[in-house]
C-alpha cells in the first residue's frame, strides 16, 4: 500500500491505495482508512480518510452531513479517476450510498457492512443520542479517554482510533450526528432502487448498535442483494470473524 495526499473539495485529503483496482472503501465513525488495511491487501483500491477523521483535514467550515460527504465523495473519486467502481461501506461509510444512488451508473459493485440504516424505523442507540444533544455531547466528548473508550471500541482498534481522536474529529462527529434525525436518515435512502449492482449486505449478529432486522431491510431496498447475517460477529465483524475478509473479495471478484 502507498499513503497519498492532496488538496480534494477545498481541504488536505488523505488516502491509502492499494494495487491499482476500482474499489472504494468508506470507513465509519469514529474509525479511518486504517480500519480498511487487511482488504486493501487482499483487493487493492482507494480508502480514503473522511474529512475531519483520520489524517484528512478537520476545517470548522466543512458540512459534515450526509450532503456534505456526499459532494466530497463525488470530488475525490473523480480526482483518482474512478469512472467505474465497485463500493464496499462500513457503519457511518454509508454517505457512499447517497453517491451511488446519485450515479448508480458508476457502481459496479456494492458491499454494505453494519451499515447505518439509510431506512425508516431506525431510532439512534445511546451514545448518538448524547452527541445528537446540544451541551450534553460537547461534555462527553471533552470528558472522553481511553479507558472509557475501550469499553466501546475493540482493543484491536483502539489505538488507531485514539490517535486521531482529536478535537477536529469530535466535533465532526457531533456535527454529522446532529444533521441526522431518523426522519433524514429514511429520507436519504429513498433512492436505494436505482442501485441496480450486485450487492452483498452483511449483518453482525451482535452489533450493539443497529438491529439485525435493518440488513435484511437494506438487502430488500436495494433489491439486487444477498444478505448474511454473521452470528458471534459484533459491529467490526472482521475482528471476529476473519473470513469476512475472503468473502468481501470474492464477491468483488465476482
Amino acid at each position: 500500500m502507498t499513503e497519498q495526499r492532496d488538496e480534494i473539495g477545498g481541504l488536505e485529503a488523505f488516502w491509502r491505495k492499494g494495487v491499482s483496482a476500482p474499489v472504494l472503501y468508506l470507513h465509519g465513525v469514529p474509525n479511518s482508512s486504517d480500519q480498511w488495511a487487511r482488504f486493501l491487501e487482499r483487493t487493492g483500491g482507494y480508502a480514503p480518510d473522511l474529512p475531519g477523521f483520520g489524517r484528512s483535514g478537520k476545517p470548522a467550515w466543512f458540512d459534515y452531513s450526509i450532503p456534505g460527504y456526499d459532494r466530497w465523495i463525488e470530488s475525490y473519486i473523480d480526482h483518482v479517476g474512478l469512472d467505474r467502481f465497485s463500493l464496499v461501506v462500513h457503519d457511518w461509510g454509508v454517505i457512499g450510498l447517497a453517491t451511488a444512488q446519485r450515479l448508480p451508473e458508476r457502481v459496479e459493485r456494492l458491499v454494505v457492512i453494519a451499515g447505518v440504516p439509510f431506512l425508516p424505523g431506525y431510532e439512534w442507540h445511546r451514545w448518538a443520542r448524547i452527541w445528537r444533544t446540544p451541551f450534553a455531547g460537547e461534555m462527553a466528548m471533552g470528558l472522553s479517554t481511553k479507558w472509557a473508550a475501550k469499553r466501546e471500541i475493540p482493543e484491536q482498534l483502539i489505538d488507531e482510533v485514539w490517535e486521531h481522536f482529536d478535537h477536529g474529529t469530535q466535533r465532526a462527529i457531533l456535527k454529522l450526528y446532529r444533521s441526522a434525525p431518523p426522519e433524514i436518515l429514511e429520507r436519504a435512502g429513498k433512492n436505494l432502487a436505482a442501485i441496480e449492482c450486485p450487492a452483498l449486505v452483511l449483518t453482525p449478529g451482535s452489533d450493539p448498535y443497529i438491529g439485525p432486522e435493518f440488513g435484511a431491510a437494506y438487502a430488500e431496498a436495494l433489491g439486487n442483494a444477498e444478505h448474511r447475517r454473521l452470528e458471534g460477529a459484533g459491529h467490526w465483524p472482521w475482528l471476529d470473524r476473519p473470513e469476512v475478509v475472503d468473502d468481501v473479495a470474492a464477491f468483488l471478484a465476482g
